[in-house]
């Protein structure tokens, strides 16, 4: 998994609440097998148009959010269906942090596994960061996991967040629960050798 320590980068504004992961990947893309490829497919239904032409009143169909890493938006972000697909498709797009006033918890769960930075701040403050993404072409901000803190290149908005120890250690280190996993495979494998002195596999007469 790809560490996250500090990242500056364009912010898209989705002035919208409750968008689930139906929204985020549509349905009839999870066919897929793979676990890749994900990112075209990306808020689709609103991207395109019945024809395939890019929607221009969507939001990051509009000039100065090309390229936007930074994602914010309304209360509740990625509400509905747990798939894991809503991540993957929000990272291969280009997204490394979404801000917003609340999320589904396993839509969050599934960003810090997926090394996605998922920031939760005061629908006052939300609003403040939309509107100026709204009237400033390329509107940058800088997010630091190590200090919690937020900042724009005015240090108009500078705020700080909240995020669980464990999540930040995560993050910060690149580990998903696998890696995290792994961290004791030494241990793991002399357990194991322990168990299985000769390499053999344990049976209902052993």
């Amino acid at each position: 998994m790809d560490r996250f320590t500090e990242h500056t980068g364009i912010v898209a504004p989705m002035d919208r609440i409750n968008v689930d992961t139906d929204q985020i990947i549509p349905k009839q893309f999870l066919k897929r097998i793979q676990r890749t490829g994900y990112g075209q497919f990306l808020f689709n239904d609103w991207r395109f148009k019945e024809d395939g032409s890019l929607n221009p009143d969507f939001e990051l169909n509009k000039s100065g959010y090309q390229g936007a890493s930074i994602l914010v938006a309304g209360a509740n972000f990625g509400s509905g269906s747990s798939r894991e697909h809503a991540a993957w498709a929000l990272k291969e797009y280009g997204f490394k942090c979404i801000i917003a006033p609340s999320f589904a918890d396993i839509f969050s769960n599934n960003c810090f596994q997926n090394g996605i930075l998922p920031i939760t701040l005061a629908e006052d403050r939300v609003a403040q960061i939309i509107e100026k993404a709204k009237k400033q072409t390329g509107y940058t901000l800088s997010v630091d996991l190590r200090s919690l803190k937020i900042w724009d290149k005015d240090e108009e908005i500078v705020s700080d967040f909240e995020i669980d120890d464990f999540r930040k250690h995560s993050l910060i280190n690149g580990l998903d629960d696998i890696g995290i996993t792994l961290q004791d495979e030494n241990s793991i494998s002399d357990f194991e050798k322990m168990r299985h002195p000769h390499g053999g596999v344990l049976t209902a007469e052993n």
